[in-house]
């Protein structure tokens, strides 16, 4: 009977500890972004690594400079945002993480700040 209780115990101590509190918020993706965001170190680099090869200078809706992206920003959050399999969802074949998409709303809300 000792061993069955010890048995039990020590299992009841294993499930114990073995379980995890922590957040949604820290267990997930989709952070809410605190620092401010700048085109030139935050957006930038997703759109280049995201958008440039369908959006350069001399495509349709450019996004190669500042200013192009600035002026498209609505656009931009619209075709992000939509929910997969919608074909006006970009990227094409893919799609942005939830923390890019919310460095992109952050840099609309604080300004659309360059640099």
């Amino acid at each position: 009977m000792k061993r069955v209780k010890y048995i039990l115990a020590l299992s009841l101590a294993v499930v114990i500890i073995a379980c995890e509190s922590r957040t949604y918020e820290e267990i997930s993706e989709n952070k809410p972004i605190i620092l401010p965001v700048k085109y030139t170190t935050d957006i930038k680099p997703i759109i280049d690594n995201n958008c440039i090869g369908c959006h350069s200078a001399g495509s349709f809706k450019p996004l190669a400079t500042y200013d192009q992206v600035k002026s498209n920003i609505d656009g931009i959050l619209d075709r992000i945002q939509r929910p997969n399999g919608d074909p006006e969802k970009m990227p094409k074949g893919g799609s942005l993480s939830a923390t890019q998409i919310n460095i992109f709303i952050k840099w609309k809300a604080d300004g659309l700040t360059e640099n």
